[in-house]
């Protein structure tokens, strides 16, 4: 295992993250001869939809599918690459100036890069529904986790609730891994199919259509699937029923377990922090970095490569990582051999068809967005709907002010859990949009690290003479 003190005190390429994107990333860079190093917070590379690719404890292939093993040859090619892959690394700064702040083991680091690629990926959208935060109701990305680096199928009395292509994948493989599901409840408005249909000769040739035609036809073949516009989890220590309904009927279902997904968002707070300017997604309903062509942002030396730089899917995000990598390697050593980036722009355009359909059709309702009364927003630091509401009423334009009167957004998690969920009330409460309430104003460490990991960190001569007397 790489140790902190192992690390050199600058690289040619930073990759922060370790999913398609900054796999495929590093791998190319240093082909091309840059002195690279990827950092990535979990015990082994994948991100999210790799997940646990080096190390999955499901053999039978069949269960995850062909598309998550695609995801070993990005692990091959990257390790074979010579960049140094660095696994159980927390990234908690990253500055306009390119100095990256990373911990290993309880020991921290400040790494200068020339140029960085930020790989951060996607975070599940908030789906702050009554009892949420109840034992026993988890998202379906923690559940496709578990099944993917445990081999942990759900037991007991297990519910799916929402929509998006995620939870799809998951129930199936679920129901393929010897998994029961007692029903699916389909949150998606049909009133999405009007703007979705004039994207739909797009989704069609595209590469989504017949896996996700598939996929509909296994799941529904075996599980209940029920239409609903509104959920709530039951229960006093845990959760004993999912009550639903739609218009005015309501039916109760007992539940063991609860799983929720309406989709999946950017993962913006480390590029926030760096100070990339972002701006409002109405199709995917949230921020995303302001990019070129390449994937460079507003800051200097600083791209956004993969799903963090709006969500495309992972094979999408292979490809931005390589037109970033490209970009980098042109920047630095113009001499270098390096692929022929319009044909790779030429494949991200192929896997990008569609999701102008799959965006617009899966667009969660303002309901599940936006909650009301008691329900718990910002679970860090307990925070209500009706607290977030009510403090609105009172004058409160934004986020960052609104932890001046509540902290929301200032627990472990930094906001990652209710950013959006935050700024959409706010937007609602006072009749704006959320380009005008912005998002919260973020500074380092924007991962959670103790004092003593600060204080690990290398003290030069002339730092340690400025403060001696």
């Amino acid at each position: 295992m790489t140790k902190a003190s192992d690390l050199a005190s600058s690289y040619e390429l930073v990759v922060i993250g370790g999913g398609p994107a900054g796999l495929a990333a590093a791998a190319l860079a240093a082909r091309a001869g840059l002195s690279t190093v990827l950092f990535d917070e979990n015990p082994g590379v994948g991100g999210q939809i790799y997940r646990a690719i080096t190390s999955s404890p499901v053999k039978d292939r069949a269960v995850l599918g062909e598309d998550y093993w695609t995801g070993a040859e990005l692990a091959v090619e990257a390790k074979a690459s010579g960049a140094l892959i660095v696994t159980g690394a927390t990234v908690w700064s990253l500055d306009p100036t390119r100095l990256v702040g990373i911990s290993i083991a309880g020991q921290a680091r400040l790494i200068q890069a020339d140029r960085v690629i930020v790989a951060t990926g996607s975070l599940e959208r908030p789906f702050p529904i009554p009892g949420w935060t109840l034992p026993g109701v988890m998202s379906a990305g923690g559940a496709q986790t578990a099944l993917k680096a445990q081999g942990l199928v759900p037991s007991g009395r297990t519910v799916l609730a929402g929509g998006g292509p995620l939870l799809w994948l998951l129930a199936a493989q679920i129901l393929r891994a010897g998994g029961k599901l007692d029903a699916i409840l389909d949150t998606t408005p049909r009133v999405n199919w009007l703007r979705a249909l004039a994207h739909l000769p797009d989704f069609v040739l595209s590469p989504y259509f017949s896996k996700g035609l598939k996929l509909l036809r296994e799941v529904r073949a075996k599980v209940r699937v029920i239409r609903t516009d509104r959920v709530e989890a039951v229960g006093d220590d845990r959760l004993r029923e999912v009550v639903f309904g739609t218009g005015d009927g309501e039916r109760r279902m007992p539940a063991d377990l609860l799983l929720l997904h309406q989709g999946v968002v950017p993962n913006v707070n480390l590029a926030i922090a760096a100070g990339v300017t972002h701006a409002w997604n109405e199709r995917q309903l949230c921020f995303e970095p302001v990019l070129d062509g390449d994937f460079t942002s507003s800051v200097p030396g600083i791209a956004i490569a993969g799903d963090g730089a709006g969500i495309a899917g992972g094979t999408a995000a292979a490809e931005r990582g390589r037109i970033a990598a490209i970009a980098a390697v042109r920047a630095l050593k113009p001499a270098a051999s390096a692929p022929d980036v319009q044909i790779i722009r030429q494949k991200l355009r192929r896997e990008e068809m569609g999701r102008a359909f799959l965006d617009w059709l899966n667009r969660p309702a303002d309901s599940f967005r936006q909650p009301t009364g008691d329900t718990i927003v910002c679970r860090c630091e307990e925070v209500t709907a009706r607290q977030v509401r009510d403090t609105a009423d009172m004058g409160c334009e934004g986020p960052n002010q609104m932890k001046a009167f509540l902290r929301c957004g200032m627990g472990p998690c930094q906001g990652r859990l209710c950013g959006l969920t935050v700024t959409e009330l706010i937007a609602a409460q006072r009749g704006t949009t959320p380009v005008e309430v912005g998002y919260y104003r973020l500074r380092p460490p924007v991962k959670p690290i103790t004092l003593a990991e600060l204080a690990s960190l290398p003290i030069a001569e002339a730092e340690r003479k400025a403060v001696e007397r």
